[in-house]
């Protein structure tokens, strides 16, 4: 079945489309407070498509995401009890606050340093860290390190690889999105 070749057919539409800086900054922005599919998603196929605009498209993420963080601390600083706990509560995610707590107190720095530019969820990190009143400009500037680092490295990964990259890519789509779907599902079985 043919569906991840689809889907990725359509997400290179919307890396050409004029609005695609637009999106990418909403994307960006949201996904480092509440939304869960990371800008990388789409700052990939821009860069693969646009090689000419890939620092440019790493900049937006990055001052997007940064700021999405800011917001992120922010609302976890002034908003915890009255907003987001009760989302917590409600996602069931007592165990994950805790742990990111626990994290927070271990680690200070190192810990949004590590978030901002592995897969972990971002957001849980700007929104604890605010809750928990980490320091601000210490915040900012792990955020803004590591999410630049995160964001330039997919930029140039993918501006390298270029048009030809996203062709070759076409070929394997479906195989590598399947065989990530049977790693999911042996992941949370194994967990369970």
């Amino acid at each position: 079945m043919k569906l991840f070749s689809a889907l990725y057919d359509r997400v290179l539409q919307w890396s050409q489309h004029r609005r695609a800086p637009a999106i990418l900054v909403g994307l960006s922005f949201t996904e480092s407070v509440i939304f869960p599919i990371p800008p990388d998603v789409m700052l990939a196929p821009m860069a693969m498509t646009q090689p000419q605009r890939a620092w440019f498209f790493a900049f937006l993420t990055t001052i997007a995401s940064v700021l999405g963080g800011i917001a992120g601390y922010w609302l976890g600083y002034f908003a915890f009890e009255p907003l987001v706990l009760p989302l917590v509560e409600w996602a069931g995610y007592q165990d994950k606050l805790a742990t990111v707590t626990t994290w927070f107190q271990s680690y200070g720095f190192w810990i949004i340093f590590i978030a901002g530019f592995s897969p972990l969820p971002y957001k849980l990190f700007t929104v604890s860290g605010g809750m928990l009143q980490v320091m601000f400009i210490p915040f900012v500037l792990g955020s803004l390190i590591s999410r630049g680092l995160r964001f330039y490295l997919v930029a140039w990964l993918l501006k390298t690889g270029g048009p030809k990259m996203a062709l070759k890519l076409r070929t394997y789509v479906d195989r590598i999105g399947w065989a990530m779907v049977i790693i999911a599902g042996i992941a949370y079985v194994w967990t369970r």
